[in-house]
């Protein structure tokens, strides 16, 4: 059963473990913000995963929702 947690960003637990990826694809949010981190465009991330300019753009909007809400500890 998936449950939409972002807009174009879904879970589900029978799909990559239900880590986060792009509705209606298998393509992982983790993976794109790896390959934009890595140099590529958002247009060859598009291509080369068979996911549209918006889905890359939702998944780097997803990936900035979670850490403005992560919390940081820091230990001297």
């Amino acid at each position: 059963m998936k449950t939409q947690i972002a807009p174009r960003i879904v879970v589900d637990p029978t799909v990559r473990f239900g880590k986060p990826v792009i509705e209606g694809t298998r393509v992982p949010v983790e993976l794109i913000v790896g390959k934009m981190a890595g140099g590529m465009s958002a247009a060859d991330v598009a291509a080369e995963y068979g996911i549209t300019v918006a889905d890359v753009q939702a998944a780097l909007a997803y990936a900035a929702q979670v850490l403005a809400g992560e919390e940081l500890r820091v230990t001297p």
